[in-house]
Order: structure tokens, then sequence, then C-alpha cells
């Protein structure tokens, strides 16, 4: 089954040529998708009533769901962003490198900045700003304290991770596809 990739009220997806959005994805309307990032299985991307923007080098991992407000705003995503599996993004700005754990959920208007983490599980409120440097945990979430340099290392890390890992699955797509499989 191949990505799901469709137009609505005349916005077509615009998605990289090195781009990997894998097969099972659904990608809708306003949105596009930087280069070398990676939408994985089971990922719904839904800019219907406002834009999705999505930087280059960044990861949405397996079963996440971006969606966007009508009312407020779009979903602004930057570069070298590490969102984890079956996170819920709506409406809001994940800045460059940044991290977002898996089940994690960031709502409307809220702003994760540049070097922040989100824990795993976390909810992060409506208009919650996550401050460069802090790491967040907690549903809601709140401050819990500094990210180590460790963890500023292995945000890189795997965002440049997963940037080659989805250069390869469209490769093996690609190969499979000439196959006949």
């Amino acid at each position: 089954m191949p990505a799901l990739i469709r137009s609505f009220r005349n916005h077509v997806p615009i998605i990289a040529p090195n781009a990997f959005v894998a097969p099972g994805a659904v990608v809708i309307g306003d949105v596009e998708i930087g280069a070398g990032s990676s939408v994985w299985y089971g990922v719904i991307i839904r800019g219907d009533v406002n834009v999705v923007r999505i930087g280059e080098r960044s990861n949405i991992q397996d079963g996440s769901v971006i969606h966007v407000s009508s009312r407020k705003q779009g979903t602004f995503i930057g570069n070298d962003v590490s969102i984890g599996h079956m996170a819920l993004i709506h409406a809001c700005t994940l800045q460059d490198g940044c991290f977002v754990g898996m089940k994690a959920c960031v709502m409307d208007e809220a702003v994760v900045e540049t070097g922040a983490m989100v824990a795993a599980g976390a909810l992060v409120t409506p208009g919650k700003r996550v401050k460069s440097g802090e790491l967040w945990a907690g549903a809601p979430a709140r401050m819990v304290r500094l990210v180590s340099d460790e963890e500023r290392q292995e945000t890189a890390r795997i965002a440049t991770l997963y940037a080659a890992l989805g250069a390869e699955h469209a490769a093996a797509h690609a190969s499979t596809a000439t196959l006949g499989s």
C-alpha cells in the first residue's frame, strides 16, 4: 500500500524529492515536507483547514498525528525535529532541533523552543512555551529540569539517524517496486 497523498481545497502537498513518506502514511492538503525529512508508517498529517510546514531532516515517527486549528494556527515543525511514535501534534510550533517523546501531546498555540524536550507521554497544554534547554514531563506537562549535554547530543544523533534511515527505506521501497513485489 503506497502512501496516500491527497489534495484538499486546491492545496496539493509539497514533498521534497528526497523526503521519505512511508507506505501507509497519509498526507492531506496544505502540507509542505522539507528535504531529508521522514514520515513513517501509519502517520497522518492533515493540513485541511490550515497549513502544516515541516522543515528539513525532521522525522515524524510511526502512528503520529499532525493536525491544525481552523481558527487559531497551523502546525509548524522546524529542521532536525524528532517526534516519537504515536505523538499528537496539534496547531503548535516545534522549533529547530527540539524533541517530542513517544505518545506526547502538544496542543494549540504551544511552542517547543530550539533544543527543548517534551518527555514521552507528556501533555503540553494550549499556549504553553517549553523554553530552550528545558525538559517538560507529566500531564499537564511542566518543567522538570534542564536538558543535559548528553540529551542534546542524542537529539542531534536521532535526527541524523532518521534522515539516513528514511533514505535507506526509500531505496528499499524503490528496489522492491522495481522487483514487482
